[in-house]
């Protein structure tokens, strides 16, 4: 064993235990601190809990050269690295699986030390030099990330390692104890049960957005309650407009005045969105499908001979009703949102909510729009680009909102819109 190694068991700053062998300080190169000071930003929107009582739990000798090159990760350096996986795994197009150990009813008795030793020696036998390991939720929860899972499908990954921790924790603990941990497998990117996307997004996989929440708490009461007030407000002064557009729709085509549509909210909640129908009924929604997937694709150019932009929505749409083009130019078709705000499904500001075969077109990447924060009437790519920039910018946009998200700043947006609106530059 080199020299520099010591068994040991540290405490962390929140008074939590970190069970593991770690590595005697050395001095910090400049990437470490780097590293050291971004976790320190990513740390303090964490809520912290109060001090617990020193545990000390030390791993035996003949796991201890294995040991001493991995650690058991405290709560936030265990979210952190989720995180990271997480954008890792966007960017790269790559699966990964995180399995919860919950260990609570296992280690609740006066052996929980050794018992909980038995635990992390086990883990370390049976998962890869690669894994992650950490508490997902302290004293209760162990989590680990297994990276880069290749092609294999989810039940054929869940069986094989189901069975590898089933033999492992026999071996180690014993049939009675060993019945007492729980094991779930939860894989990113969210399948469902036909290898599909699913239907909303599994929140074991974003804890970061949980906590970030939770921090903001103060502020979204404040948002939603801006919403409530603005949206009844608008609902009531605008009734008199709604009840033209609705004589202008009946009189001029057959069929109802609203037009229901399914699409996601935020964490990929399927909810029924209201507009005024701005088509003639019975459409073939194959047209604006194939156009959305070649627009997310980036296969929409620029048609030099009419000098037309590559927008979101289809340029002169043979389906559009001469009402419905009136209304699109002007974004009136899109007031009965503010029902929607109402109920709470959507924000005055937030991103644009995609339609379900949308949503099945996008990257991994382009996905995390519709997670950060729940979606809006209007937003930043409304009023700075509406539908002439191309989809990648639109989504860096709708990011960087949840990303710097303030009230002041939904406050802007909201400021920003009916000038937007009226100029209807980039509406179609």
């Amino acid at each position: 064993m080199p020299s520099d190694h010591s068994h040991s068991s540290r405490q962390s700053k929140d008074g939590r235990q970190e069970v593991a062998i770690h590595l005697q300080e050395k001095a910090m190169h400049p990437q470490q601190k780097e590293k050291t000071e971004t976790m320190a930003l990513f740390q303090a929107a964490v809520q912290r809990e109060p001090k617990r009582p020193n545990r000390t739990v030390r791993v035996s000798d003949r796991h201890a050269r294995e040991a001493s090159e991995r650690t058991i990760l405290a709560e936030d350096e265990f979210m952190y690295m989720l995180y990271m996986e997480r954008r890792r795994a966007e960017r790269a197009q790559k699966r990964y699986v995180v399995m919860l150990v919950d260990v609570k009813e296992a280690i609740g008795d006066r052996e929980e030390g050794s018992t909980l030793r038995k635990i992390t020696e086990t883990l370390y036998k049976i998962t890869r030099e690669t894994d992650i390991i950490g508490w997902y939720r302290e004293d209760s929860l162990i989590g680990v990330i297994g990276t880069e899972i290749g092609q294999a499908s989810s039940a054929e990954i869940r069986e094989k390692l189901s069975e590898k921790y089933r033999k492992g924790f026999l071996e180690a603990l014993g049939s009675k104890k060993s019945s007492r941990i729980f094991v779930s497998f939860h894989f990113f990117p969210e399948e469902g049960e036909n290898g599909d996307s699913a239907d909303s997004a599994n929140i074991t996989l974003y804890p970061d957005l949980v906590r970030k929440e939770t921090s903001r708490r103060l502020a979204l009461g404040l948002k939603r309650a801006i919403d409530i007030v603005g949206s009844a407000f608008a609902l009531l002064l605008l009734s008199p407009l709604f009840g033209l557009i609705a004589l202008l729709i009946k009189a001029t085509s057959k069929g109802p005045v609203l037009f229901r549509q399914e699409r996601r909210g935020q964490y990929g909640k399927k909810f029924t969105v209201l507009k005024f129908r701005s088509m003639r009924t019975n459409c073939d929604s194959r047209i604006h499908q194939e156009y959305v997937g070649r627009f997310i694709a980036g296969q929409v150019r620029a048609d030099g001979k009419n000098g037309e932009q590559p927008v979101f929505k289809i340029q002169k749409d043979p389906r559009v009703t001469w009402v419905g083009a009136i209304l699109r130019k002007t974004s009136f078709d899109e007031l009965p949102q503010f029902w929607n705000v109402l109920v709470g499904e959507m924000s005055l500001v937030g991103p644009r909510p995609p339609v379900e075969y949308e949503f099945k077109a996008y990257g991994m990447w382009h996905r995390r729009r519709v997670m950060e924060i729940k979606p809006g009437i209007t937003g930043l790519w409304q009023v700075e680009g509406r539908s002439r920039i191309r989809f990648d910018d639109m989504v860096r946009l709708d990011l960087k909102y949840a990303r710097v998200w303030s009230i002041w700043l939904d406050l802007k947006i909201l400021f920003r819109t009916p000038a937007a609106v009226l100029s209807g530059d980039g509406a179609h």
